[in-house]
């Protein structure tokens, strides 16, 4: 989950190196670092901790005249976060470095190799290996010797290498970690994501799996690490820019992206939906009307907030499509015993569309005939080019690492996905699909109205709960996956402990843990579960629970049963998860902003999970 960036051309290397990182810095914290060539030497800078303390460090070489280099922030997966660690690594004469994300699996085995050989190590890391296993292979041709080094790693990378012997050159390769390079006019540049290149150009290329490319200021070429057959690749336009990756006067990113999901929401559905017809057109989805109609089953597979996702669209799916939908998570999926055929679609969900767990899922289902259609971010990831068809979410980049507007604009495409197979299979009226369409074409414009309220309201609330310990987050049917959405987005940017129940399971186990000093946090709009809920909240409230209420505008009973309530437009039930993420989105964002955590970059996590 480490970010790695590097650009040859005619430009100062070490501000675009940085600015790089600075984009990249969600993917990884603990360390940074980059290395340039000046002369016929490789200067190498390191520092632990986040990106300010390697630019305190760069403040008097910024101007260095050198045009090439490579840059890498660092989530540690091998050795402690410090200086050691950092990458780049160096091979035992200093003269040639690699920066490294992914997972080299056999590095012990590779290390002890070398280590008799005489190799001399200086890291905890399973990256150093890297940079020493090309050295025994370097013999004038750079290209040659980390084709024949890789062939031998067992494991997962993205890596660019410098040789100070071939000072104009950057080779980079991958293999089940993401890459990407940027192409201009003068230059060429490479990265783990998209965000880094958006400030230079939007023209991108994406490498696949077994693909090695050589950059040089000229341009780039690309070949397969096996046989050394040059690849011709597609050069694709990314409708980003680099104002879209920018704060834009909010006080986070994170911010931001939940301000941004009423737009968001309305690009994942423009130009799919026919409100007057009630018609949805989803041809990306790529399979016929008798593929569809001969579906016995859905299984969706998604990690983290992509899961609760999926939990939602379980109900959105059995309610109006009439087929059975299983739920998995992707880090268990591979390890039991799996029955997919063809009749199956298989529905992996992932942000970044490089989420290992998600991606070995799908490769699975893959093998055994399963129809993959992924819902995805990022045009031109893994999973997206692996997939039999995709539903891209217009979210644009999200940097925020705890998912926002990614996870509104995934239930938004799983919606329309609902009401295709729905259409399709004749199991919804016109009448009714029209409704239900009408129905997302104006959820939009009431997120929009009621952001600052419900952001105003949930800041009242924050100022009340932020010194808990500890919280609750109940809900029923289609609204319990957002209570444990609700209890995550808390868990991961407050470090408050938090925990989200089926509201009817709290007398089942939970219930021991309230007391006067626990916030019990209830959804409780009006819908067919509503005097099931108020029963559940009534449990709480007569064992003096510290109850927080969101419910339906209108509804007086809520407030004689706590000071706490946080009333919301009524919208039909189906889009209640999209509307009720909104409140919890924000009462995590305006507690963990009055604690002073770091809310755009949480300690312990990274934006994409791209290891096992």
């Amino acid at each position: 989950m480490c970010g790695i960036v590097g650009y040859v051309g005619h430009r100062k290397v070490v501000p675009i190196l940085l600015e790089g990182l600075r984009r990249l810095e969600y993917r990884g914290y603990d360390s940074a670092g980059l290395v340039y060539v000046a002369g016929k030497k490789l200067v190498k800078h390191r520092a632990p901790g986040k990106l300010g303390q390697l630019e305190e460090k760069l403040e008097a070489v910024r101007d260095t005249t050198s045009h090439i280099g490579l840059g890498h922030t660092r989530w540690a997966t091998h050795g402690a976060p410090c200086e050691l660690n950092a990458h780049p690594h160096s091979d035992c004469t200093g003269n040639l470095v690699v920066v490294h994300n992914g997972i080299i699996e056999n590095y012990q085995t590779l290390r002890e190799e070398l280590r008799a050989q005489g190799h001399i190590f200086t890291s905890e890391t399973d990256t150093e290996v890297l940079a020493h296993l090309i050295e025994t292979y370097l013999d004038g041709d750079l290209v040659a010797a980390v084709r024949k080094a890789l062939k031998r790693v067992e494991g997962s990378y993205a890596i660019g290498v410098l040789w100070a012997g071939q000072p104009d050159t950057i080779v980079a390769a991958r293999n089940q970690s993401p890459l990407v390079l940027g192409v201009q006019e003068g230059g060429s540049l490479m990265a783990s994501d998209i965000p880094a290149l958006l400030p230079y150009t939007r023209e991108v290329v994406f490498l696949e799996d077994q693909e090695l490319a050589v950059l040089r200021a000229t341009g780039f070429e690309v070949m397969k690490l096996t046989t050394g057959r040059k690849v011709a690749k597609q050069v694709r336009t990314i409708d980003w820019n680099a104002a879209m990756a920018e704060k834009a006067g909010f006080r986070h990113f994170m911010l931001k992206e939940i301000f941004e999901q009423p737009q968001a929401i309305l690009s994942t559905f423009r130009g799919r939906v026919s409100p007057e017809e009630g018609i949805i057109a989803l041809p990306e989805v790529g399979l016929t009307a008798k593929e569809i109609k001969g579906l016995s089953r859905i299984v969706l597979v998604a990690c983290g907030t992509s899961w609760h996702a999926a939990l939602v669209a379980k109900y959105w799916l059995e309610k109006y499509v009439g087929i059975p939908v299983e739920v998995d998570i992707a880090s268990e999926f591979r390890y039991r015993r799996l029955l997919l055929d063809k009749s199956v679609m298989v529905i992996p969900i992932s942000q970044s569309g490089e989420t290992a767990d998600t991606l070995a899922g799908l490769r699975l289902a893959k093998k055994m005939k399963a129809r993959i259609i992924a819902i995805c971010n990022v045009v031109g990831s893994t999973i997206t080019r692996e997939a039999h068809g995709t539903i891209y979410t217009h979210a644009g980049p999200e940097i925020g690492v705890a998912s926002t507007k990614a996870f509104t604009c995934q239930l938004t495409a799983l919606y329309l996905l609902t009401l295709y197979l729905a259409q399709v299979r004749g199991t919804v009226e016109a009448r009714e699909r029209k409704k239900l369409i009408h129905a997302l074409v104006d959820l939009p414009a009431v997120l929009e109205e009621e952001l600052p309220r419900i952001q105003a309201e949930t800041g009242q609330l924050a100022r009340e709960f932020a010194q808990s310990r500890d919280f609750l987050y109940l809900g029923r049917g289609e609204n319990f996956p957002i209570a444990l959405e609700g209890a995550l987005k808390l868990k991961e940017i407050s470090y408050i402990h938090a925990e989200g129940y089926a509201a009817g399971e709290m007398k089942h186990g939970p219930i021991a843990l309230i007391d006067q000093e626990m916030p019990v946090l209830a959804i409780a709009p009006k819908d067919g579960v509503y005097e099931k809920v108020i029963s559940n909240v009534e449990e709480v409230k007569a064992r003096s629970g510290r109850l927080i209420l969101i419910g339906s505008r209108g509804d007086k009973g809520l407030a004689r049963m706590s000071g706490h309530v946080l009333l919301l437009p009524t919208v039909p039930a189906d889009l209640n998860p999209i509307l009720y993420t909104i409140p919890l989105q924000l009462l995590a964002y305006e507690i963990a902003n009055l604690r002073g955590c770091d809310v755009d970059q949480p300690r312990n996590l990274a934006k994409s999970v791209t290891v096992e």
